[in-house]
């Protein structure tokens, strides 16, 4: 078990260089720069000197390849700079005060698609061709149809414009959670529904069932102790990577209801040419996600007795 952390957090560090670099390289490899105009106006451009000297400033006056290597120097600190388009503000404090409302976003985005996806999975795997199986079949095709960011702005015009029943925007009181849960929670639905429905499906066809039942053991029992917990191991194995896109912050959702997380953060940092914000985020992303799918391999080795992490001679 060991072994297989120690190679898997070695094969992070190469996966966070290869993203760093490859990010790197194509963001100063756009036309732009980030101080090509005054305050993101692009009527108003800033004087040349006042460019070369912000350039200079900042180190952007250097080869791409030297700026590259400051940037692996200071990220080892945890060193990602001053934002550019927040001023007066590390990198790192953004991220530290805006990821509590990504996270508040997804925790709850989390909890919804649970109460919705995981009951339609099992209803739907427990009976076949039922009413409730061809009810979660719809909900999970119209998941797959519907664009989030497009149903985003359907529930503001309906729920927000039309019948002004909450607000547009924000993240203040619970009603401005309302539509954003719901918008971002369609891919969780979607995958946590058809994951169990398949998961269920094939357990009820094992032969250790089959035994149960003809054992006389009762329905609850079959259900709750050979179908429940040997269909967790698959369900397991997309939870973990799909909570962590979830923490990491939706960009259209954060962006469409004015939500100050490191999302919404994230899209504004693209369009200013925010540099050290891009690479920051990105790389505390990258890092996240593959420690997430690390963490799942192992949480489904301990699960199922039959999965191994090594190899065995």
């Amino acid at each position: 078990m060991l072994r297989y952390i120690s190679a898997r957090l070695g094969g992070l560090v190469g996966v966070l260089l290869a993203v760093s670099a490859l990010t790197f390289f194509l963001m100063h490899a756009i036309p732009g720069g980030p101080f090509d105009v005054l305050g993101g106006d692009k009527a108003v451009a800033i004087p040349a000197d006042t460019k070369r000297q912000l350039m200079a400033l900042y180190g952007l006056d250097k080869p791409v390849w030297q700026q590259y290597l400051i940037f692996l120097r200071n990220a080892v600190h945890l060193n990602f700079g001053y934002s550019f388009s927040s001023t007066g503000r590390t990198v790192v404090q953004i991220i530290r005060d805006q990821w509590p409302y990504s996270i508040q976003l997804g925790l709850l985005t989390l909890a919804f698609s649970v109460l919705v996806g995981l009951p339609l999975g099992v209803s739907g795997g427990i009976r076949p061709n039922s009413w409730l199986d061809h009810s979660g079949t719809l909900v999970s095709i119209f998941c797959m149809v519907m664009p989030s960011f497009v149903f985003a702005v359907l529930l503001q015009f309906v729920f927000a414009v039309k019948l002004q029943w909450v607000p547009t925007g924000g993240w203040d009181t619970p009603k401005q959670w309302i539509l954003p849960v719901l918008a971002n929670s369609l891919g969780s639905i979607l995958i946590l529904q058809r994951y169990t429905k398949g998961a269920v499906s094939d357990v009820l066809r094992a032969n250790y069932v089959r035994t149960a039942r003809a054992k006389g053991l009762s329905r609850r029992r079959v259900l709750v102790v050979h179908i429940f917990k040997n269909a967790l191991t698959p369900i397991v194995t997309v939870a973990g990577p799909m909570v962590a896109h979830l923490v990491v912050g939706s960009f259209f959702i954060e962006s469409i209801f004015r939500i100050p997380g490191v999302g919404f953060y994230w899209v504004n940092a693209i369009t200013n040419r925010d540099y050290p914000m891009i690479m920051a985020s990105t790389v505390v992303w990258t890092a996240l996600i593959s420690i997430t799918y690390m963490v799942t391999d192992v949480a489904y080795a301990l699960i199922d007795p039959r999965v191994s992490l090594v190899k065995e001679a």
